[in-house]
């Protein structure tokens, strides 16, 4: 969501008009000409991007600069195409896109330089060389032509410069100005993915219903209100399919030369794809888990939400939990939660987590050495003022306590991101779920209407 906001008046109703930018992916259906072409241009991506990367790696460690700007960047295109005619069967607008992907990485590989140089406790690696399997789409990042949509006998189609014709299934209407395209090639399966950007009325809602919500492993959250949400076991119950698929990879060998390996080669590629496939379908599960939970969450009459601003990388070095954490998918719910809040008038808060199970959501003690609450530990005693309860819903409230000391500290700032670190700020991206019957929030019903 941009912020890129105007004040309306609507009679005593305050209104605010902002751009909405939101992403739709559709599967596609290229025959074989159009597959290959598709294919041929996302290799020819991935060797342009390795190509200048190999430039850019060089002379960094001839020269050691601390820094490659677009015009050095600029240059070893040129050498590059000059090198390799092929590399103009790209469309330009997906060189550009090529040349984007650079800036940025480089753009983080100087800025964690520098964090390190300050002190900072961060890992410093120069830009990765994609492989084939990790370069799997081609932007169009201006609609200048390139790509259209057309309503051919009573049929939805994909038109695509260089690359041709192909059916799209359009499940759904695209709102706003489609300004890129992306075509994405995940699983032996072809999708394209449109940006756009679309003016949007929202209310301005009064706060008078904040909640704060904490992320857990046992529970995937916890409301301060006292409600939680049990924690979906998509890739335990896949398990079983995900550990066939693995078992029959791993029988598998590639292509050594002869007509017995070649075919054993076959083999191995079908096995790999069904085992992307299970994976795709344990994470469409999580999508459509976050989809709906955000939507019940913006529904159910809250005004604002406190979330942990997380640190996944930083978490995950705990190998025991790692696995779980990445499982939970925190950080997709936080981003649907929070462009949904958005368009909806409501704003998400992204307050400081240390210490945020420790703390006693009502005196504030800070419990220190021996009496830190392990993993274990469920409920929470505070040693000080007596309170005992639920260590999450403790949690929860304690970040809900920071969101108001944001708030305060914010006064006269609007929008939220007012505070400079709202999860609202977070850029976007892409079950049913089932709760307590001890509070209000009913389980979700299974296809439940959801964005992307």
């Amino acid at each position: 969501m941009k912020a890129n906001c105007r004040k309306v008046y609507k009679g005593e109703q305050r209104y605010t008009n902002m751009d909405s930018i939101r992403a739709y992916r559709f599967r596609i259906y290229p025959d074989a000409k159009r597959q290959k072409e598709i294919d041929k241009r996302i290799v020819l991506a991935q060797q342009l991007y390795n190509t200048i990367l190999e430039k850019a790696k060089s002379e960094y460690e001839k020269n050691k600069i601390t820094n490659i700007g677009k015009s050095t960047l600029n240059g070893y295109m040129k050498e590059a195409i000059n090198e390799n005619k092929n590399f103009l069967k790209l469309y330009s607008q997906t060189r550009q896109d090529i040349f984007i992907r650079l800036q940025k990485a480089y753009q983080n590989f100087f800025r964690r330089c520098e964090e390190k140089k300050a002190g900072k406790k961060v890992k410093v690696g120069f830009p990765r060389f994609k492989s084939i399997d990790k370069y799997k789409s081609i932007t169009y990042p201006q609609n200048n032509g390139s790509f259209r949509i057309e309503r051919i006998k009573k049929e939805d189609r994909l038109r695509v410069s260089r690359i041709g014709t192909m059916k799209i299934d359009l499940h759904r209407p695209i709102e706003g100005k489609i300004k890129t395209l992306t075509i994405k090639r995940k699983a032996g399966e072809y999708y394209a993915i449109f940006t756009t950007v679309n003016e949007i009325t929202v209310p301005e809602v009064a706060d008078t219903n904040p909640v704060g919500i904490d992320m857990g492993l046992n529970s995937f959250v916890a409301l301060s209100d006292g409600t939680k949400v049990e924690k979906p076991k998509f890739a335990r119950q896949s398990a079983k399919h995900l550990a066939r698929w693995q078992r029959k990879l791993a029988r598998r060998t590639k292509w050594a030369g002869n007509e017995k390996a070649k075919e054993q080669s076959k083999n191995r590629e079908k096995a790999k794809s069904g085992l992307q496939k299970e994976w795709e379908h344990v994470a469409s599960q999580s999508d459509d888990f976050a989809h709906k939970l955000s939507n019940k969450l913006v529904n159910l009459g809250y005004t604002s939400f406190a979330v942990e601003k997380l640190n996944i990388h930083n978490m995950v070095r705990n190998h025991n939990l790692a696995q779980a954490i990445y499982n939970a998918s925190w950080r997709k719910f936080i981003q649907m939660l929070s462009y949904k809040a958005e368009s909806a008038g409501l704003r998400v808060f992204a307050v400081d987590p240390k210490d945020t199970t420790q703390e006693c959501s009502r005196c504030h003690n800070v419990k220190k050495g021996v009496e830190r609450l392990t993993l274990n530990d469920r409920i929470y005693h505070c040693n000080v003022c007596g309170l005992t309860m639920d260590r999450d819903i403790n949690a929860a409230l304690v970040i809900k306590n920071r969101m108001e000391m944001l708030k305060r500290a914010t006064v006269g700032q609007t929008g939220s991101n007012a505070s400079g670190d709202a999860a609202s700020t977070i850029q976007r991206v892409s079950q049913v779920v089932s709760m307590n019957q001890e509070h209000t929030l009913q389980p979700l019903v299974a296809g439940e209407a959801h964005d992307l």
